[in-house]
């Protein structure tokens, strides 16, 4: 096991106009389990590219444990990587392709098949170790991937977008299955994925990029919680935080028709940078449905576009006027309810736990007044 360090890691790419991976400074502690994520073409693969070696970096350091490994050759970096498409030996049995990197290493046939035989408990896979690539399912032929880098004993594993290929309901199965076997084999692995609820449900921690810069570190209740900038709370969520661009009024601002108060310390930021605008971010559930006979209450007037009952809850999938244009706005609500396509409703936000942006820069403006 080891610590991994990119630090000021950066790689550029002749035909990008911007860097792939930008003063990348990233610390994952001995035994973590880091999810990079991030939509397509943000630096994420290529980040654990540049740790696996595959690519070089322009200019910064990495390091695995104490070890300055930025110049090494990917097989003298202990490390062990699963790609999105398995990579297995189409000629070879599941045993032959889980233990092909130690009989290269020449270690001897008595040790691969304790390591195989091992690797193939842990995996639930002892069933199918004379099997070939062809006779096994999706899954299975991504559990003998992760059994051939386990077999390995790396210091680091390395994975990249390793359930892409598989249907949604092995998916949720398999996430569940390879953050028990990280805790299990309590080794060091930095993990690539697109799928932000899936960032969410495995790792220790999450690190949010965009178009090759770090947007955010932290654990998956803190990035949800209190994301740093208004495309880190757009992102993190499903469904996504509903953000809106509002202008700023004396007392706070205006959602449509209903007034907001905002923090203090809000305003005082917003009025330093000379702002006219906020961004005011709500998730779908942190936004209240008020009934039609509560008129004391004031509220904002939505028309449902599409109803998506997903059973345990719904989301209303709506449009609202806010300001001169209307907006698209996704609210919760209670399971099993009656919501039809084109009917009018009222929404109110918990004021208490809205998130708010700087519409100049995008970075999350100081609310210690505001209790989430």
């Amino acid at each position: 096991m080891a610590s991994v360090t990119f630090d000021r890691a950066t790689r550029c790419f002749p035909t990008m106009d911007h860097p792939a991976v930008c003063d990348l400074e990233l610390e994952i502690a001995d035994g973590e389990f880091m999810v990079l994520v991030g939509p397509s073409g943000c630096g994420k693969s290529t980040c654990l590219r540049i740790l696996a070696g595959l690519e070089d970096v322009d200019s910064g350091t990495i390091r695995i444990g104490d070890r300055d490994v930025t110049h090494l050759p990917p097989k003298d970096r202990d490390i062990a990587m699963v790609f999105q498409n398995y990579a297995l030996y189409p000629h070879m049995t599941t045993a032959d392709n889980m233990g092909f990197a130690l009989k290269i290493a020449k270690m001897r046939k008595r040790d691969i098949h304790d390591r195989v035989a091992e690797a193939a408990g842990i995996l639930d896979l002892g069933d199918y170790l004379d099997r070939k690539p062809k006779s096994l399912s999706g899954g299975q032929r991504q559990r003998v991937a992760m059994g051939r880098a386990i077999v390995r004993e790396p210091r680091v594993f390395l994975m990249d977008e390793p359930l892409s290929n598989l249907d949604a309901k092995l998916r949720v199965q398999t996430r569940t299955q390879i953050a028990s076997l990280q805790r299990r084999l309590g080794t060091t692995m930095v993990y690539v994925t697109h799928d932000q609820v899936e960032a969410l449900t495995m790792g220790d921690r999450v690190a949010v990029l965009k178009d090759g810069v770090l947007q955010q570190v932290g654990t998956p209740r803190e990035v949800f919680r209190r994301p740093a900038n208004s495309f880190v709370g757009g992102f993190i969520g499903s469904p996504a935080m509903n953000l809106f661009r509002l202008a700023l009024t004396a007392d706070g601002t205006e959602l449509g028709d209903l007034p907001l108060t905002l923090p203090r310390s809000a305003m005082a930021a917003s009025h330093e940078e000379s702002a006219t605008e906020i961004v005011l971010g709500v998730r779908p559930e942190q936004l209240t449905l008020l009934s039609q006979e509560d008129l004391e209450t004031p509220g904002l007037q939505v028309v449902i576009d599409a109803v998506e009952d997903t059973g345990a809850v719904t989301y209303l999938h709506t449009t609202a006027k806010v300001g001169q244009e209307l907006t698209q706005i996704v609210v919760r609500a209670p399971g099993r309810g009656r919501w039809d396509k084109g009917s009018h409703l009222r929404i109110t936000p918990r004021t208490d736990a809205v998130h708010l942006f700087s519409a100049q820069t995008g970075l999350r403006l100081p609310d210690e007044e505001a209790h989430e």
